[in-house]
């Protein structure tokens, strides 16, 4: 987000391990604008990443190993 000249403040980023008997609700990550009128910009851009984040996982045609979408190559054979 910064990245795209937008100020932002992330909420709940570390208390994800204080939960306990927390609601997942009351930790959730927050990502907060200070200006509302990079509201829009902030909507596209955070749909922008979400659809790259849903590409399917792929399968190694070198050596058949399953790997998420975060590689670019494969982490067993390096291809």
């Amino acid at each position: 987000m910064q990245a795209q000249s937008l100020k932002v403040i992330l909420k709940n980023e570390f208390s994800a391990g204080a939960a306990g008997g927390l609601p997942p609700t009351d930790h959730w990550l927050e990502l907060w604008l200070y200006e509302e009128k990079h509201f829009v910009m902030a909507t596209k851009l955070l749909a922008e990443m979400q659809s790259q984040a849903l590409e399917e996982d792929w399968l190694c045609k070198q050596c058949g190993e399953f790997n998420g979408t975060s590689f670019d190559w494969c982490w067993n054979c390096s291809e």
